[in-house]
């Protein structure tokens, strides 16, 4: 039974989501600000749900032997290390929808405050003084904002704005014309939004693409007067380039849920005039809160479960009808990968799949993982779908990927070509009717071999004698064959032979083959059928 640890305070209903799904699971939200007490007991979990007060540290991820998974009740996942954990192979996801509403909304209010400076006449007023004129506003109605990054919760900016009756330009590098069209807000690049925008608001990552995005270069760029929100990220704004454009007037005033540094208990932005700022406010309503929380344990437990990955930051996602559908198909392209790797001692310079047929149109994103983890798992037998990859690029190993139309006799199929300095090799296989992989191609020739834990694979001339001498050396050693395939170039070409056995073949019995001088290559292979 999977075991999971909440470290941070969930709903008791989330909480209940693990239990009800039959996984262990133990609530101690405040383990997560004990990072000793952390490191003690991390090692005995396979998943750990976190909100933002634990820190998923190199270090608690190195002492988590058994984690698979870290749930994040919420977008930002700043409080985990997600290179330590890609290279362990824990999956980290997040719950990117389930406050979408609430993070757009608060930037829609954020926009009010500022457009009206009501934070500041509020403070006034309970003061005792009545400063009416001081606190001059301007209408939303008419103006243009400026929206950058149009995705889920940019999306419904720019929806909530229409509503008020705004012009919406919106910068979004994926945002076609059809979809721009569709949403009613004009398409810009990012100098027109920036000389256009009476309102500019964030709604992107943080990326080493979009970290001070807005600086004092930018900014010089933008109309005198115009108003700037982030409820997005801290660092997407240069602040000390937007305080001298405060006080110059340039910009007439921002609002900001985020800052470069959290928590923010001092900031250049504080104390300035018509400039609103909020604790990281954004997802801070019982609905988000709950929303998040469920869809973490959800998400972690369908995981667990069934091995669906929804909203995964570090490997593709497989929805849990994919993973239906897809789990031979998974298991196919690790034994290809596998055989391969098993099979090149020399460096691997390129990995290209092919993709045939009905399983051209699968997840190939998850196939491809699949296929590196079952090359990688030679050298590093703890790899997985998540690790390899990252793995594979720091080897500087190339990737390629085709997929065609149905081309043979089978609906669908998979061939693995590895590259090395010296050669190239390669195998294919599919999935028949009963759900098992089974090769159906190696080094260009045909067979069909049902996939064991352990196989023996060799290489001939065709000549006589091959069966009898592989099924009398395997007797003699007391090897039983489960299941023999045989296949060959042509007629006195090369020849292939691969034995399904029960048990591995010994030493004793490779080295009985090689005696022969029959047989050019003799290798002992080994599969994960549970993989």
């Amino acid at each position: 039974m999977p075991k999971v640890l909440v470290s941070d305070k969930l709903s008791e209903t989330a909480v209940n989501i693990f239990r009800d799904r039959g996984i262990d699971v133990d609530f101690l939200p405040d383990v997560g600000k004990d990072k000793d007490q952390l490191l003690k007991i991390i090692g005995q979990y396979d998943g750990l749900a976190i909100r933002s007060a634990t820190k998923v540290t190199e270090k608690i991820i190195a002492a988590a032997d058994n984690l698979r998974v870290i749930g994040r009740a919420g977008i930002g996942v700043d409080n985990v290390d997600r290179d330590a954990a890609s290279k362990k192979g824990v999956i980290v996801m997040n719950t990117p929808f389930g406050n979408m509403i609430t993070t757009a909304e608060h930037a829609i209010a954020m926009m009010f405050a500022v457009a009206r400076q009501i934070p500041e006449a509020s403070a006034s007023t309970h003061a005792g003084k009545w400063e009416k004129s001081k606190f001059m506003g301007v209408e939303l109605t008419g103006k243009t904002l400026g929206v950058i990054g149009a995705g889920n919760i940019g999306g419904i900016v720019c929806d909530r704005a229409r509503g008020l009756k705004m012009k919406v330009h919106a910068y979004d590098p994926f945002l076609s014309e059809e979809k721009a069209a569709k949403m009613g807000v004009e398409k810009v690049d990012l100098d027109q939004l920036f000389a256009q925008a009476d309102f500019i608001t964030l709604h992107v990552p943080k990326t080493d693409q979009t970290a001070g995005m807005i600086d004092a270069a930018a900014i010089a760029k933008m109309k005198p007067g115009v108003r700037i929100i982030n409820c997005a990220r801290g660092g997407l704004v240069d602040e000390a380039a937007l305080v001298e454009a405060l006080k110059s007037g340039h910009v007439a005033g921002a609002a900001f849920d985020v800052f470069a540094e959290e928590p923010a208990k001092d900031n250049v932005l504080f104390n300035l005039p018509n400039v609103v700022c909020t604790p990281h406010l954004g997802a801070a309503t019982t609905e988000a809160q709950e929303n998040v929380a469920l869809q973490v344990a959800e998400q972690m437990s369908n995981y667990l479960l069934t091995g669906a990955v929804e909203n995964a930051l570090n490997m593709p996602s497989v929805t849990a009808e994919e993973a239906k559908v897809m789990g031979p198909w998974i298991k196919l392209s690790d034994h290809l990968g596998s055989f391969t790797g098993q099979m090149t001692d020399e460096p691997i310079k390129a990995i290209n799949i092919l993709y045939d047929g009905a399983v051209a149109g699968m997840n190939l994103d998850a196939l491809n993982c699949a296929v590196i983890a079952g090359i990688m798992k030679k050298a590093n037998p703890d790899v997985n779908m998540v690790s390899a990859p990252v793995i594979a690029a720091e080897r500087g190993i190339k990737i390629s990927t085709t997929n065609q139309a149905k081309s043979g006799a089978f609906d669908g199929y998979i061939k693995v070509t590895v590259v090395t300095e010296a050669m190239e090799r390669s195998v294919a296989g599919t999935v028949f009717s009963d759900g098992k992989p089974r090769f159906i191609q190696i080094k260009g020739i045909n067979v069909d071999a049902e996939i064991g834990a352990h196989m023996l694979y060799t290489t001939n001339e065709d000549v006589p004698g091959i069966i009898g001498t592989l099924g009398q050396t395997m007797g003699k050693n007391g090897v039983n064959i489960a299941n023999f395939t045989l296949g060959r170039s042509d007629k006195g070409g090369e020849a292939i032979a691969l034995l399904y056995v029960d048990e591995p073949v010994p030493a004793e019995a490779r080295a009985a083959l090689a005696e022969t001088g029959m047989f050019r290559q003799i290798k002992p292979l080994a599969f994960d059928l549970a993989a």
